[in-house]
């Protein structure tokens, strides 16, 4: 359409620029073909058009790049055109609205598919060559739940009972822990999703299981037995030494230690400061599922997201 053209600049040039590079990048048919079998909106009823999954997918990566809600990101596809030619929508094209977003992502959460969507992007991410199979860097961080409210007749309250408390430098969180392990380029090559008691070194194991030759962590992670398991099978123990008891100082090997493998380790704090960034540390939902899902789509995101400053 000729109006199309001619507000094709529109929108913000750099956002047009990234949306136009995450296009190009993104193997699209191949994410779309793990959700088409739970994309079940074809009818032959009339009313409005059905909206294609990949329109779909694409506005819940948008919602996890540009840290929008449902009904944010409904009133961003009406007033932006750069996000409209993302999709493929036409000026004349009616918009999405939020129920039908957040629809989309619970058919998502029925189905289990996030993990799947993960592993396929990854293995594609590796076949390009921005992810790095040797050497992982272990993290985790807090995503913080609302405490709730008691209701107005005292008998209930909206407290997210599946979160949980822990203690961080002196201070009480409420809410969960999300669990990252990235590579060497700060790609994120496995997550889990847990509440807020669970320790940060419940998942090391399982977060590095495929890895041969290094582990990155802080001193968090660090234990006797997980330092000679690691080093019996010739895997570097690259986590963060502490002082044991009776100890008063680390000895010069151990600060040796410590400064080479701070220098690796902090590789893996490049998601969570994107986190920040995009949605901050707190949760959009209620339970643990639909946050571990909104979670899973935002590591997908995130990879593809970083993939373009590795590509480049």
């Amino acid at each position: 359409m000729l109006a199309d053209g001619l507000l094709a600049e529109f929108g913000g040039k750099r956002t047009a620029k990234l949306l136009n590079q995450l296009e190009q990048t993104i193997p699209w048919l191949i994410l779309v073909k793990q959700i088409k079998p739970i994309y079940r909106n074809n009818t032959s009823r009339g009313g409005r058009p059905n909206i294609p999954a990949i329109t779909m997918l694409k506005i819940t990566f948008m919602q996890r790049w540009f840290g929008l809600s449902d009904e944010q990101m409904e009133e961003a596809i009406d007033d932006r055109f750069s996000f409209r030619k993302f999709l493929n929508l036409s000026i004349q094209d009616q918009g999405v609205d939020h129920a039908t977003i957040a629809l989309f992502r619970k058919r998502l959460a029925e189905a289990g598919l996030v993990n799947t969507l993960f592993e396929v992007a990854n293995a594609y991410l590796f076949k390009q060559g921005v992810m790095i199979s040797d050497g992982t860097c272990v993290d985790a961080t807090i995503i913080q739940a609302p405490t709730g409210r008691t209701t107005k007749d005292g008998l209930g309250n909206s407290k997210d009972k599946t979160a949980s408390h822990t203690k961080k430098h002196g201070r009480i969180y409420h809410g969960y822990k999300a669990h990252i392990a990235t590579d060497k380029n700060g790609m994120i090559k496995d997550f889990v999703f847990d509440t807020a008691k669970v320790h940060d070194s419940k998942h090391i194991d399982q977060l590095t299981q495929n890895e041969k030759f290094e582990i990155f962590a802080d001193s968090a992670y660090m234990s006797k037995l997980r330092k000679e398991r690691l080093e019996k099978e010739n895997i570097y123990c690259g986590i963060i030494q502490r002082r044991v008891r009776g100890q008063k100082e680390l000895t010069p090997e151990q600060k040796q230690h410590n400064k080479k493998v701070s220098k690796v380790r902090g590789i893996v704090e490049m998601p969570f400061a994107w986190l920040r960034k995009t949605r901050g540390y707190t949760t959009r939902y209620r339970g643990i599922q639909k946050n571990g899902l909104d979670f899973g789509l935002w590591v997908i995101a995130y990879n593809f997201r970083r993939s373009l400053s590795l590509m480049t």
